[in-house]
Order: structure tokens, then sequence, then C-alpha cells
């Protein structure tokens, strides 16, 4: 898996978000990514990192679910 960096990033299907750091789930060792919607009411998420990294196939697109976009 890559390493994910604090930034920003695209969704593929459009929103921007802001990575603020990685982080260990306390049961399953998991490594999460914390992160905040760059829209609407924002709030910090988090989600697994294996899930952020995965390559997505639906509707047309394949590619992954987040790029990386830069810093700011």
């Amino acid at each position: 898996m890559e390493t994910i960096q604090p930034g920003r990033y695209r969704h593929f299907k459009g929103g921007e978000y802001r990575v603020l750091f990685t982080a260990t789930h306390s049961e399953t060792g998991e490594t999460m990514v914390v992160y905040t919607p760059l829209y609407g009411a924002g709030g910090f998420w988090v989600r697994p990192a294996a899930m952020w990294s995965e390559e997505v196939h639906r509707d047309g697109y394949h590619g992954p679910r987040f790029r990386y976009i830069g810093e700011e």
C-alpha cells in the first residue's frame, strides 16, 4: 500500500478532502486516514487506509478512489 501523505485529495466523484494524518485503530491495528471534507459542514472523518488507496471500477471510471492533488 502506498504511503498516504497529508494534503488535498480529490474523490473520484469530484469532492475535495484534506487528509490531516493517519492513525492506528486501537483494536485491530489497522491504519486509518483522518480527513475533513472541503465542502459542506466539514467535520472529521476516518476511513481505512486500504479503502482510501483502493482502485475503483465503476460507471466507466477506472482509477484511484482518492487522487492526491497537493498541499496548501
